[in-house]
């Protein structure tokens, strides 16, 4: 099982377009938002082409130093976007995501690519940069979704230590559900990209094992450490909000 992947030409892709045109003409009939859903395809498109000149450049390089850089601005962008839907200032609990999404994501991929995969050199970047977008972006939803739901409980008039397990369980639901689903309702992106470009699915599964323990821990690690570091300053927060 040694075939090469299928390039897709340019023409077959813009069909790709087609279903999505039909959801945009659904959310402007409903009278939603359909300016920001086009914006999102737009910024989507427009950061997917980049990215992939801008890869072509970093995996022809092998250098420690662009490699790292390339890791610090996924980091910073991540802890940026995961405040996105808090109504709490986003430079107020922006240090606190930095902080979660470095450790609680970064530790989990140096184990991952140090001790389980033994990348030589440890910064190879056709390996490191894919695992390290995974880990990253799982955290930022991590972070996400346990910021947002931790706000929502506290204006209910919970405790703080209430909201954070409710939080904290919310963070994990996502990548919970994946457990459940993978294999039997979904084959997830590195498994099938291997599959595709001819790689045993035996030798695949042991990869999609890898990356499913891997976004679990960096989910739990990277909330349980974002509630924990916001608890000082939301109490600092809500002490000010009740001030007559």
């Amino acid at each position: 099982m040694k075939e090469s992947i299928q390039i897709i030409p340019f023409s077959n892709l813009a069909l790709a377009f087609i279903p999505v045109a039909a959801v945009i003409i659904i959310i402007w009939k409903w009278q939603l938002n359909y300016k920001n859903t086009i914006y999102a395809i737009c910024r989507m498109l427009t950061q997917l082409l980049f990215i992939g000149y801008i890869l072509t450049y970093i995996f022809a390089s092998d250098s420690a130093l662009i490699v790292g850089l390339v890791l610090f601005v996924m980091i910073a962008a991540s802890s940026w976007i995961a405040l996105r839907t808090l109504s709490i200032p986003r430079q107020t609990l922006y240090l606190m995501s930095f902080i979660s999404i470095t450790l609680g994501g970064g530790i989990i991929l140096f184990f991952i690519t140090q001790f389980i995969l033994i990348l030589q050199p440890w910064y190879l970047p056709n390996y490191l940069i894919p695992l390290a977008g995974m880990v990253f972006a799982n955290a930022m939803n991590s972070v996400s979704l346990a910021g947002e739901r931790i706000e929502a409980e506290l204006n209910r008039g919970l405790s703080y230590e209430e909201a954070r397990i409710i939080a904290f369980k919310t963070s994990l639901i996502p990548i919970t559900n994946s457990l459940f689903a993978v294999g039997l309702v979904s084959l997830p992106g590195m498994m099938t990209g291997q599959i595709l470009s001819g790689v045993s699915p035996l030798i695949a599964v042991r990869y999609q094992i890898m990356v499913m323990c891997m976004l679990f821990g960096s989910s739990g690690f990277t909330s349980a450490l974002f509630l924990t570091l916001i608890k000082n300053k939301l109490a600092t927060i809500t002490d000010t909000d009740t001030k007559p």
